[in-house]
């Protein structure tokens, strides 16, 4: 448990930590709620599945990126958002995006980037300003 909460101050986990969370959880709306011109949970879970993804991963995809992604913005359980996140971005290239091409806005490229995010906050953690960094302190006393 002590690793999966583990960070430092460093500003550059912050920073990769924030810009992952900020750029996913409105993906996470559009799945879960239909917001910023989404689908919403039911059309997304038809239009993924007959796409060939298998309901329980459309089921784990939505949760990693509106859950993953709140929880990096909050600091929470960042390791495990990041992975969740990550998990998806490199599931969509494989499943659908590589064959588009490198660039946007079908390719994999904006895949990689947030990706790479990811790899951070997995390996790092979750910087400050984060509820794992409190966790962290606390677990250390």
């Amino acid at each position: 448990m002590k690793k999966l909460f583990s960070t430092n101050n460093d500003i550059a986990y912050l920073i990769a930590r924030l810009a992952l969370g900020i750029m996913i959880f409105p993906h996470g709306c559009q799945l879960l709620l239909g917001w910023f011109g989404g689908g919403g949970f039911d059309k997304t879970v038809t239009a993924m599945s007959q796409g060939g993804i298998p309901v329980p991963f459309v089921y784990l995809a939505i949760i990693a990126e509106f859950f993953g992604g709140l929880g990096l913005i909050l600091g929470f359980l960042s390791r495990i958002s990041a992975f969740g996140v990550g998990t998806v971005m490199v599931v969509a290239v494989l499943h659908v995006h590589l064959k588009n091409g490198f660039f946007m806005p079908t390719g994999y490229e904006f895949h990689i980037l947030a990706t790479a995010l990811a790899l951070i906050v997995m390996i790092r953690g979750a910087g400050p300003l984060s509820i794992d960094s409190v966790l962290s302190r606390k677990r250390a006393k």
